[in-house]
């Protein structure tokens, strides 16, 4: 029943079949600004200089091929071509100027084309026609990448929604190691995008409530998927879609509302936090007990201290208690149902336990 008061509530925004499927229809070269592949950035600086180089190498090969075959070559002023004659000719030639009825004819004339006017010429050329290149390799470049990976990523994270909660969750999967590659963040704000794109993340321009787009950022094949937009509703939405097209994916919803919790856990959400009433209670507790909130942002910090971590049972640790071990165990993972340490069916670990405990985090040098 409540799923489908959820499926009413969303009924408006749904769009039609064909239009849902218009980006999972298109080809991969097509998603090129739809799908954001991470790469690596070099400075403006450098990208000029190793144009400037390469031009120049250019013009010295043609100069060198001139020189060798100069018997082939007639100059309008007479006489057989000197070096500076062959500089001259590459030049001109390499930058399209061509030949008109005004010619130099004297050497200062032509070392003046050479020094002044042609590296002018060149200077233009590599801000116009380079930055063309630049761009259109790019695409060629991200095109590639977007087939590549569409045809190898499994298992990988989605992140819809790349606001405060999705930073995050990002934070949060980073610290515990997730490889930024595996990430997707799916998100309609340009500027949310590309901060996700300068940490190495896979992006994908679109609404996490189009069933297109989460296939596009291959939400089929993911292992988890965190709902954090700014709305509820949306969220609701959200976890609809994506529980629909990923029946095995683990959900994480996050909603403002406490008393939206049924509606996510109904569409499909797997966990559902509660932000406001979460920082709500550590506002509270910080009035009177701030040295407990300070030990609460330690252990969801991953970056140094203390954090909560879940790790597989050892042989040598079945059959114990896991009040006895020697790391502070908070609960078991049994079967997907987690026990608290004191409950009656964690009073001795079995095979394939998974253990909920306290670790040290050594942060990492700089």
């Amino acid at each position: 029943m409540m799923r489908r008061r959820a499926r009413a509530l969303a009924h408006p925004l749904m769009r039609g079949r064909a239009d849902e499927e218009a980006l999972t229809n298109l080809p991969d070269h097509a998603l090129v600004g739809v799908i954001r592949m991470p790469g690596t950035t070099s400075s403006p600086v450098r990208s000029i200089i190793r144009r400037i180089i390469g031009a120049t190498l250019a013009l010295a090969a043609t100069v060198v091929l001139v020189y060798i075959g100069r018997d082939g070559y007639r100059d309008s002023a007479g006489g057989e071509l000197s070096l500076l004659d062959c500089v001259y000719y590459a030049s001109v030639s390499l930058s399209t100027t061509g030949y008109g009825d005004i010619t130099p004819v004297s050497d200062l004339a032509r070392l003046t084309n050479v020094l002044v006017i042609t590296p002018l010429r060149v200077l233009f050329l590599i801000v116009l026609v380079g930055t063309t290149l630049e761009v259109l390799t790019e695409r060629s470049r991200q095109a590639f990448k977007i087939q590549r990976w569409r045809s190898k990523v499994r298992d990988h994270v989605v992140v819809i929604g790349y606001g405060t909660k999705g930073r995050s969750a990002v934070t949060a999967l980073l610290g515990e190691e997730h490889e930024p590659g595996r990430i997707v963040v799916v998100d309609t704000d340009h500027t949310a995008l590309e901060a996700a794109s300068a940490q190495g993340l896979v992006t994908v321009n679109g609404s996490g409530t189009r069933s297109d787009v989460l296939r596009v950022a291959g939400v089929t094949r993911a292992r988890a998927i965190v709902v954090a937009p700014a709305r509820d509703d949306t969220a609701v939405l959200v976890t609809l879609t994506a529980r629909e097209l990923a029946p095995r994916a683990q959900i994480v919803a996050a909603v403002r509302e406490a008393e939206n919790v049924h509606l996510l856990r109904q569409s499909g959400a797997d966990s559902v936090v509660v932000s406001s009433e979460t920082a709500g209670r550590l506002l509270g507790m910080a009035t009177t007990t701030p040295s407990v909130v300070e030990m609460f942002e330690d252990l969801l910090t991953p970056d140094a201290g203390l954090a909560i971590a879940e790790r597989e049972v050892e042989q040598q640790e079945v059959g114990g208690s896991p009040r006895h071990l020697p790391d502070i165990v908070l609960g078991v993972v049994r079967e997907g149902q987690l026990y608290r340490v004191d409950a009656p069916e964690a009073d001795a670990i079995e095979a394939g336990d998974r253990l909920l405990y306290v670790k040290k985090v050594t942060p990492a040098e700089p």
